[in-house]
Parts: C-alpha cells; sequence; structure tokens
C-alpha cells in the first residue's frame, strides 16, 4: 500500500525535526557482499542511509537487506526515545509486518492438519460472534487474507477502549456487525489477525507468545523476536516521534492493543533470517507455507495474500511488500523474488507525518535496479511550511474579526435579527471541518480514529483546522456580543414621546 500517495491525498484543503541521531553500525554484518549488476553494497547502503538520516534528522532507524541465504547488510543507527543507542540488536516494533509472522504460525497448525483453513472459525474458537450472522461463515482463510467482511467502519477498534489480552480483544467483537458478506471484499482490518491469533492460542492449547516462539521464531533462530498484547509492553512503551514543522518530537504512545495484528518485536539481526526464510532458503520452515502466505487471494481483484502484498517497482519489477504503522514509528518489508533480494527498515518516526521506512527501502530498491538517489523526505516536510502559515494566516483574520466585530454589529444593529444569523452561519463550515477532520481522514486512510491521534498522524494539518475552528468561533462570539449589546442600548435609549406614538399608533 502506497501510503505516501494517500497521505498526500490527505491534504485536505490543497495545501499542496530537535534530534538529531548518531549511527551506531554493527560492524559485523558490513560485510562486502555485492551484487555484481547493480553495485549494491554493504557501503553502498549504509551510505545511503547516512545520507538520508542526515538530510532528514531522522531520529533512528534498523535497516536490513539480504540476498539470497547471504546477509548484506544488518544495521542500527540513531537513538531511541529513552537515548539509548539503535545496534543491530536492538529491539524494534514491526507494527504491522506482524501480520505474516502470525499467518506462517496459523498455516504451521493447518499444515500439521489440526485446522481446516476454510472451515468456520467458530468450528475452532466458539466465543467468536458477531452481531451478524454472517460471521458464523467467516473461515480461518478468510481473516488471513482480509476478506471476512469485517471493517473499521463498523468496528472502530482504535476509538475504543484497548484490551488486555487476545481474548478480551475477541469478546469486543460481540456487537460489532459486518460491513460486507465474507469472502466477497478485501477490508483491510486489524481485528482478523487478533482473531487469528486467539485461534491459534486455543487450538495449540498454548499462549499466543510462546506458540509463536515454537512455531516461528525459535526454528529460525530469531532469538531477540518477540510478540506483545498491547503497546505498554512495547520497548519504551511504544514512545518515539512525530515530525512537525521541520521539526522530530518525543511523543509516548497511547495503549493500543496489538497482538496477532501489529505486536512483533524484533531486531536488525533477527530479520535478516525472517527475510532469508521468505526468500525461500534456510529450510527451517516449508516453502509452500511461506509462498501461501505471498499469494494474492484474488478475491474482487485483491494483490493481498496473509501478511503481503503483490505489487511492482518503479521499474515494474514484481515486488511483494507489507508496511506498518503505529503513532511513533513505521516499518515496511519488502522482497524483490527476481532478484531474491529482502530489504526491512523500521524507524522511530510515526503514521503519515514520518513514513520514513517506506522512503529508504523505495531508494533501496531504486539502487538495486539502478536508478539515481531521488534524494526523497517524508512530504509533510514541504507541505508543513504551508500549513503553518496557513494557520497564521486564521489567526491574523480572526484577530481582525474580533477588532473590527463592534463595527460589523453597528451596522446590522437596525436590521432583522434571521439576516444577521444568516451572514454568521458559514462560519460553522470551520468548526464543523475541525470536528469532523478525523473521519474525514478516516475515510481517506480507510482508518476510524480520534482527533487526539490525528495530532500524531498530522500535527500541522490539526493545527491548521484547529486555528481555523478557533477563529471562526471567537468573531462569531464577538460579533454576537457586540449586537446583543447595542441593541439593548437602542431599546434603552427610545425617548418617551416616541414610545407613546408608537403605542398610540398599534
Amino acid at each position: 500500500m502506497r501510503m505516501r500517495k494517500i497521505a498526500a491525498t490527505a491534504g485536505l484543503a490543497g495545501v499542496l525535526l530537535l534530534a538529531t541521531g548518531t549511527a551506531a553500525v554493527d560492524a559485523a554484518t558490513r560485510a562486502a557482499t555485492t551484487d555484481g549488476r547493480t553495485g549494491l553494497t554493504a557501503e553502498s547502503v549504509d551510505r545511503y542511509v547516512r545520507d538520508y538520516i542526515r538530510r532528514t534528522d531522522l531520529p533512528g532507524a534498523v535497516v536490513t537487506v539480504v540476498k539470497g541465504d547471504k546477509v548484506v547488510y544488518a544495521a542500527g543507527h540513531g537513538h531511541t526515545a529513552g537515548g539509548e543507542a539503535i545496534t543491530a540488536d536492538t529491539p524494534m516494533p514491526l507494527a504491522s509486518l506482524s501480520k505474516s509472522f502470525t499467518a506462517l504460525a496459523v498455516l504451521r497448525l493447518a499444515d500439521e492438519g489440526r485446522i481446516d483453513l476454510d472451515a468456520p472459525v467458530r468450528r475452532y474458537l466458539p466465543e467468536f460472534t458477531m452481531a451478524d450472522p454472517r460471521a458464523e461463515k467467516i473461515t480461518v482463510r478468510q481473516l488471513l487474507q482480509q476478506t471476512s467482511g469485517m471493517s473499521d467502519r463498523t468496528f472502530p477498534e482504535l476509538t475504543l477502549p484497548a484490551p488486555d489480552d487476545l481474548k478480551d480483544a475477541v469478546a469486543m467483537l460481540r456487537t460489532a456487525p459486518l460491513a460486507a458478506a465474507p469472502g466477497t471484499r478485501m477490508i483491510y482490518h486489524n481485528p482478523n489477525y487478533a482473531v487469528a491469533a486467539r485461534l491459534a492460542e486455543v487450538v495449540s492449547g498454548t499462549p499466543f507468545a510462546e506458540f509463536m516462539a515454537a512455531t516461528v521464531f525459535t526454528p529460525l533462530g530469531m532469538t531477540s523476536t518477540r510478540t506483545v498484547d498491547t503497546t505498554e509492553e512495547l520497548p519504551g512503551a511504544g514512545a518515539g516521534y512525530i515530525r512537525a514543522y521541520g521539526q522530530v518530537i518525543e511523543r509516548a504512545h497511547p495503549k493500543w492493543f496489538v497482538n496477532g495484528s501489529y505486536g512483533v518485536v524484533s531486531t536488525a539481526h533477527d530479520l535478516a533470517r525472517w527475510l532469508i526464510t521468505q526468500n525461500g532458503h534456510g529450510g527451517a520452515l516449508p516453502r509452500e507455507l511461506v509462498r501461501a502466505t505471498q499469494t494474492p487471494s484474488g478475491v474482487g481483484g485483491s494483490t493481498y495474500g496473509m501478511g503481503w502484498s503483490a505489487e511492482r517497482t518503479a521499474g515494474g519489477a514484481p515486488m511483494l511488500r507489507h508496511t506498518g504503522w503505529l503513532l511513533t514509528h513505521n516499518s515496511a518489508q519488502t522482497l524483490l523474488p527476481g532478484g531474491e533480494w529482502g530489504i526491512a527498515v523500521v524507524t522511530n518516526t510515526g503514521m503519515i507525518s514520518g513514513d520514513d521506512a517506506l522512503i529508504i527501502s523505495d531508494g533501496l530498491v531504486d539502487m538495486i535496479e539502478g536508478r539515481p538517489d531521488a534524494k526523497a523526505a517524508p512530504f509533510t516536510t514541504s507541505a508543513d511550511p504551508w500549513l503553518a502559515g496557513l494557520s497564521l494566516l486564521n489567526l491574523g483574520l480572526g484577530l481582525t474579526g474580533v477588532l473590527r466585530s463592534r463595527r460589523w454589529a453597528a451596522r446590522r444593529a437596525q436590521g432583522r435579527t434571521w439576516r444577521m444569523i444568516a451572514r454568521l452561519v458559514p462560519y460553522a463550515l470551520p468548526v464543523a471541518f475541525y470536528l469532523g477532520l478525523a473521519e474525514l481522514a478516516g475515510v481517506l486512510l480507510n482508518r476510524v480514529g480520534t482527533l487526539d491521534q490525528l495530532t500524531y498522524v498530522w500535527l500541522a494539518l490539526y493545527v491548521w483546522a484547529a486555528t481555523g475552528a478557533l477563529a471562526a468561533v471567537a468573531v462569531v462570539a464577538a460579533r454576537l456580543v457586540h449586537a446583543v449589546r447595542l441593541r439593548r442600548q437602542a431599546v434603552g435609549n427610545v425617548p418617551v414621546s416616541e414610545t407613546r406614538q408608537s403605542a398610540s399608533t398599534a
């Protein structure tokens, strides 16, 4: 999913970093692995990543590149929100890259004959119920392919109190309807994978974290990888950074439930082992299971498989990819099957405002395919100055309107009240835009969130909308106060003779 393009669309109105990272590269992984056609080496990757960090003031990142069964590069750069240097062994939240791990774990149950992917989920998980009788037909495969019919539009999980475990996460779905009949549409929705994880937990009789370790992490030698229930269990409780007005701002992460869908924590070294497996090497897991997760469902033309999407590079070559976003971190994993390249990037900047992981990944793909460095940066670095100017304009116009409100009211003191009110109605538009901003962003991003979450996603946009609403309210309030005052004065200053004449006429 090309989130940078979606986010640019979310400019909405046509407006169209405090910390600098110190690099800490794990020397052991900087071997002189080279591809003769592209000239991609550990040194060229390192040079590109360092240049990107210098240009954008990215606080921290882990970057992994493999080719076939060899590690080209695995390193950490910069620092965490807690000030610790990031190395190739620093655990970082993978966000929605976790789905590909969960899918592979569930497929291992199917491979062992313990579940049937095309059987209803309720056969194995009777506790899974929804406020829609069609939910009884949802299959395990449909959960993994995101074709169950569940949706953020009918179950806005990020606006609800976060549960503490998988059982409670599944229980919350009891009041949720479906947005589509199962098996008819691909709708990206995190709870699909929470249900899948709970199913694995129940069928295996093992807590999901232990099941993942036994079936995926340990066989692959990913000894520093784990999965957690909530963001409170992430390193540093998920704290990271957002981008705003050319700065990076440290932010804590609110409590979200993440297990199954986006709760895996891993390192650059472990991600190398994961990518090598995804390239079909290592032999620790059945190759056919890995391929099954990478194969698109085709439902309604969907290119989504089970934690992977089939896409094309800028050069037109086949590519498998999945991105991940928390409010304070973002990630991307990419496979180029033609050359057996694998790339994984995790950065500690948040959703939309800092889509650094995807930009770095695209830059590395460009290097592989022989294209020059586009010197790309998060789009907000160029959009935020415009929004800052528009926000100041909002405040300036609001202040001018307040200062001139008495004069405005005086010109309309003798007019009809309804005409005056009609002139104030357009000022409701900025207020309505601000109050509906989260909903509008949800439509564009296919994720329903809150205004508070929008301050993480794109702070400058939020400030622009908020200053517009504030200015409108201030102007309307000032005009109404002066209008009421002037009308009261006018009534109090009517001469007695004039009052008698009016009564006589009546």
